[in-house]
């Protein structure tokens, strides 16, 4: 790690979400960055400096900067930063990354954005902004997770339903365990049959959506061929399409 890219930052707060699931909200000074971009985290361990992207939560000009993330077997930073108390010192990149942001969505009637488990969170990050909103007609925002007890940060998605309830439309997966107000399964499979957007009571067509997916990259490969069956095509910069990605592994 070159510490000379990287400022240190003091943890405000770690909410824990289960026995796996938290975010942190730092107090840190970086440089702008736009929603959907990810920050770099880091922690000295054993000697070692580790290293590791997370994507914003929070919008910019919130105060503070915001991370979901879960512990993995193995994942040496992953399972440090769940046991940071507030106060405890970090490091953080002060230039964010990445390209799963709205200036490279191309435009469209209505907004697809599909995720699993924590990649919910740069689309938190760009739900919080006015672009999205004022861009698009619709808005889906699918949540898909194992149990339910991971369908985290509802406070936040009632906000967005709030906002704009002609306009926001939520749907949570839930694929191990049964649930009274989760669709069951993948995310694929419910595409390729047509009861999600039963379930939004809209259709997904090259026409008029676009579609940004982040997740596991199982996920995110199969939802693109589903949609590729549809005639939707990648988003590139020299050819644009209907499918923005991000794996998120």
């Amino acid at each position: 790690m070159d510490k000379k890219k990287f400022v240190q930052g003091t943890v405000a707060e770690n909410k824990h979400w289960t026995d796996r699931l938290y975010s942190l909200k730092i107090d840190a000074a970086i440089k702008p960055f736009q929603p959907g971009q990810f920050g770099r985290l880091g922690l000295d361990i054993d000697g070692e400096s580790i290293v590791r992207p997370y994507s914003f939560v929070n919008a910019p000009g919130e105060p503070f900067l915001e991370f979901y993330s879960i512990t993995v077997p193995d994942g040496v930073l992953s399972n440090h930063l769940r046991h940071l108390e507030p106060g405890a010192p970090l490091w953080i990149a002060a230039a964010a990354a990445g390209f799963f942001t709205l200036d490279e969505v191309p435009e469209g009637r209505d907004l697809w954005m599909f995720s699993t488990g924590t990649a919910l969170g740069p689309f938190l990050s760009i739900l919080k902004t006015d672009l999205p909103w004022q861009r698009f007609e619709k808005i889906v925002l699918v949540h898909a997770v194992r149990h339910a007890e991971e369908l985290t940060y509802q406070d936040t998605i009632q906000k967005f339903a709030k906002r704009d309830p002609e306009k926001f439309i939520m749907i949570p997966f839930v694929s191990r365990e049964p649930s009274e107000v989760a669709m069951p399964g993948r995310i694929p499979p419910a595409i390729q049959s047509g009861a999600l957007e039963k379930r939004a009571g809209l259709s997904i067509h090259s026409d008029y959506s676009q579609v940004m997916i982040c997740g596991n990259p199982d996920m995110v490969k199969d939802t693109t061929d589903v949609l590729k069956e549809r005639g939707l095509k990648k988003n590139r910069r020299r050819e644009r399409g209907h499918i923005t990605t991000e794996n998120y592994w």
